[in-house]
């Protein structure tokens, strides 16, 4: 990447009013660190985290202008004024280090389902979002009135807290969305039929916000593409930011896309590893050369600062948003500044630490990352020198959770040394990222690697270390990170059984690949299973998915499972659901169902690749927890328990970051409920 293209995102850019420091924005996402929609003192060091770390310009998570749109008690609101102090000490913490803050005003719609706040969803149409979800209220006009009232409350309360400007969410399949568009707006009223109909409220929102928001700018933000069938694509939302712009002194336009719908547009919104490198950077750049004169923002799978320099080094944008990579490391533009751009740790695009921690009602947090969320504690566990004194300590397993363990420990300022017994670092994070399509799971362990090493750690590798090994040594700590088993079940006559590893490598140098059929045993609805199905099926097989649980891939998060199961569509692979194997010919394998106990033969296979639960490998925790005479020894990742990498992370900061504090503080007591 050429230094003058990252360069250029460190120039000053003016929207509106307010002059921002460079072009990279943190955009709007969720973090339920809320608390009866309000934001916390949690908020307030995670946007000030990542303002000192020199991102120009942040923007709030969607604050929810009516109680309607809550949905969640953790999410954000501002339904009266009592909200405006908390606000202010969010928008306190960010100005305290130079960057500006927007707040995003939403109204989320029919997907706000109230399952907490027991209130009925709102919307243009009964429309659910999703098979299965909640039937929303079609509004009324006094409902309508509510809404507008409520936008321009907020605008107000957000200008009195002291918020340098604001971003009107008119996209990803909210409340103005479903107005705006045809595929969900099926009224015959004057808010509903015409282009000019559905952009009736719109207008009026935007009217009113402008009146409460005096000299503060004001930004829309919009989905360029629904990627739905009858709903909008890009040409119709340009000429809707025509309209609008025609009546509205817009300061700019965040250009992202999709719809929250229960498909694949879904996914697209937070697209991950499988996408590629901005994918849609093509509708940021429609809009600049729609409205030259117009900062157009755009967002989505901008995995790095050089990646994302080349849109504004193309003119495809005017300031480019990295909310995940932000959450990786909030400090990545003063790295880049300083020229220690090697130092970033890497966003995986991976989704599981963020999106699939909101899926399930949890606050976010980052695989590579354990601070998120936790920034002042951790900032105050780092700062105690006091607690603990310089160890001697062995870290053994070169994965994840060995490599974390090891790289805190030697920043917590003990001796450490790692010991791996294969030739090169990664651990089972080195298989899966062979996979193709799952790649960037590797930057995780390559970044840990470098960092292990420019943290001055010795590193032995091709050295298995056995109990009599550690207590020859002088080691005072030893964590053990020795990762887990692969499961390979036996099928007496039937195919052969291979295991994640055996299968994997055939993927990737397919001297006889797989072909026929073959079935991939999913006890867990991993990626593990998923990734390898899918891959098997594009290399010419013939792929039956077999799991006994109700839902397919049920531990990955639907907006990543919502493209996956489009790419199974297209690959052919099959499904078998609520299924177990019962026996097994020479090439053939018996399914039953376990609520009918009926057969489901699959005839022709001709190999089986188990993706069952692992066992965790702590053969040498077993040998050494027990001795009186031994080191203290602690137990970390999958060697406690076959879990994923952002476990394994999370335990191995945990560890080596604590070693030799023999108390509980507060501190630790915060992080680890975190």
């Amino acid at each position: 990447m050429a230094v003058d293209n990252l360069h250029r995102l460190f120039t000053p850019v003016q929207l509106g009013r307010v002059a921002l420091r460079n072009r990279v924005f943190v955009p709007g996402h969720t973090t339920n660190f809320g608390r009866a929609n309000e934001p916390t003192r949690r908020h307030a060091a995670y946007h000030a985290e990542r303002a000192a770390g020199g991102v120009g310009l942040i923007v709030t998570e969607a604050i929810r202008v009516h109680p309607t749109s809550a949905g969640r008690h953790i999410s954000l609101g501002s339904f009266d004024d009592s909200s405006i102090p908390v606000y202010a000490a969010v928008a306190d913490a960010v100005h305290e280090h130079g960057a500006a803050l927007f707040a995003q005003i939403m109204h989320a719609g029919r997907q706000a389902n109230g399952d907490a706040t027991r209130t009925a969803a709102w919307s243009a149409s009964p429309l659910p979002w999703a098979t299965g979800a909640h039937v929303p209220h079609a509004m009324g006009h006094a409902d309508i009135a509510v809404v507008v009232a409520a936008f321009a409350a907020a605008a107000r309360r957000m200008r009195e807290a002291g918020y340098d400007g604001l971003e009107v969410h008119a996209g990803h399949g909210h409340l103005l969305q479903q107005f705006l568009s045809p595929r969900t707006n099926l009224r015959d009223d004057a808010y509903g039929g015409s282009p000019a109909n559905r952009l009736r409220l719109t207008r009026e929102v935007l009217t009113a916000v402008f009146a409460a928001a005096g000299d503060l700018p004001v930004g829309l933000r919009v989905s360029a593409d629904e990627f739905l069938p009858g709903g909008l694509d890009p040409h119709a939302v340009v000429e809707i930011v025509a309209t609008l712009r025609a009546e509205f002194p817009l300061a700019f336009v965040h250009v992202s896309h999709s719809a929250y719908h229960g498909s694949y547009s879904l996914a697209t919104q937070m697209a991950d590893m499988s996408f590629g490198h901005a994918p849609f950077r093509h509708h940021a750049a429609l809009f600049t050369r729609e409205f030259p004169d117009l900062p157009v923002l755009a967002v989505c799978r901008l995995d790095s600062l050089p990646e994302a320099a080349e849109l504004v080094a193309a003119g495809d944008a005017d300031l480019v948003g990295l909310a995940r990579p932000h959450i990786a490391d909030p400090h990545l533009v003063r790295k880049a500044m300083a020229g220690r751009q090697h130092e970033v740790r890497s966003c995986l695009a991976c989704n599981q630490g963020c999106i699939g921690r909101l899926e399930s009602g949890l606050p976010i947090s980052c695989v590579v990352n354990p601070e998120v969320g936790a920034e002042r504690e951790w900032a105050d566990a780092w700062s105690d020198r006091s607690a603990g004194t310089a160890r001697r300590v062995l870290v053994v397993g070169g994965g994840p959770a060995g490599l974390e363990a090891a790289l805190s420990a030697a920043r917590a300022g003990h001796r450490v040394t790692l010991a791996e017994a294969g030739d090169r670092l990664g651990g089972q994070v080195t298989l899966a990222a062979r996979v193709p399509g799952r790649e960037r799971l590797g930057l995780l362990t390559d970044d840990l690697a470098r960092a292990v090493t420019a943290a001055g750690v010795e590193v032995r590798l091709g050295e298995r270390i056995d109990a009599p090994g550690v207590l020859a040594g002088d080691f005072q700590d030893v964590i053990v990170a020795t990762g887990a088993r692969p499961a390979r079940r036996e099928l007496p006559g039937g195919p052969p059984v291979l295991d994640l590893a055996t299968a994997v490598t055939d993927l990737v140098d397919p001297a006889a690949p797989l072909t026929g059929d073959v079935v991939v045993l999913d006890d867990e609805g991993t990626w593990a299973a998923a990734s390898v199905a899918e891959q098997l099926a594009r290399l010419g097989a013939r792929v039956h998915l077999v799991s006994p649980t109700a839902g397919v891939s049920a531990r990955i998060t639907t907006y990543s499972k919502l493209a996956l199961l489009d790419r199974f569509r297209q690959v052919g692979v099959r499904l078998h659901l609520m299924r177990t194997v019962r026996g097994a010919g020479p090439s053939s394998v018996e399914l039953v169902d376990p609520m009918t106990a009926e057969a489901e033969p699959l005839a022709g296979v001709t190999a089986v690749v188990d993706a069952g639960a692992a066992t965790a490998d702590d053969d040498l925790y077993r040998a050494l927890e027990s001795r009186p005479d031994g080191p203290r020894v602690h137990l970390v990742g999958d060697a406690n328990a076959p879990r994923t990498a952002f476990e394994a992370v999370y335990e191995g900061r945990l560890a080596g970051a604590f070693l030799g504090r023999h108390d509980t503080g507060p501190a630790q007591r915060v992080l680890l409920a975190h």
